[in-house]
């Protein structure tokens, strides 16, 4: 059980791997392979399951083994239409090709994650969580400061990031607002992208009033 085919001369390079919720790990499967192999079911499967793929069982684990890709999917379509009609749970599928570069079989479907990839993918998650203070600040016209500051208080607390005005420097046109901002990363980065987009709506809101006829 669960022998690799590979060794065989036929050798087989595209492997199906099922895992399956069974009551019994072994009446359970030896069910599903004896449903696959049934001489009753030859006619119905004959067109999904290919003579040369070799079947194998470990476990709770169902492989199946082929030489091209069309014959593995056509197992891969005769084992789910066999545990659907048996009323068994497939909790996983995988398709792998062997690899002679590096000697063993390579996720094809779903594609495999790469230990690399996976750590980087957890590190970029664990930054983006990280909590962090910000101090931002932006320019907008005296006669608007009010609802530009009510509107970004508004953000941030959507975002759930807690938000001070620190500071502000008014001159003849315009008044600078400072923003002081704590959150995660991600959150304090989206309210960063709210806060220059409505910069600069207010910037051409204010341009067009100051250009348009009395």
């Amino acid at each position: 059980m669960g022998s690799d085919p590979r060794n065989d001369a036929s050798e087989q390079n595209w492997r199906l791997q099922v895992e399956l919720d069974v009551p019994s790990k072994r009446g359970g499967l030896e069910k599903v392979v004896g449903s696959l192999r049934d001489p009753a079911l030859v006619t119905e499967l004959e067109t999904q399951l290919p003579h040369d793929v070799v079947i194998t069982h470990d476990g709770d684990l169902l492989f199946a083994y082929a030489a091209d890709q069309a014959s593995i999917q056509a197992t891969r379509d005769a084992v789910e239409s066999t545990t659907a009609r048996d009323g068994i749970t497939v909790r996983s599928i995988r398709v792998s090709h062997w690899d002679s570069v590096v000697d063993d079989w390579r996720q094809i479907d779903p594609p495999a994650v790469t230990t690399q990839q996976q750590e980087a993918d957890e590190t970029a998650e664990r930054n983006a969580a990280t909590v962090e203070t910000r101090t931002l600040v932006a320019n907008v016209g005296r006669e608007i400061r009010t609802e530009f500051e009510r509107s970004l208080s508004e953000w941030a607390s959507e975002l759930g990031v807690q938000c001070n005005v620190i500071e502000q420097h008014p001159h003849l046109l315009t008044s600078q607002v400072g923003f002081t901002i704590t959150g995660p990363k991600r959150k304090l980065d989206e309210f960063a992208d709210g806060l220059r987009a409505e910069e600069r709506a207010t910037i051409r809101t204010e341009t067009t009033v100051m250009l348009s006829p009395l």
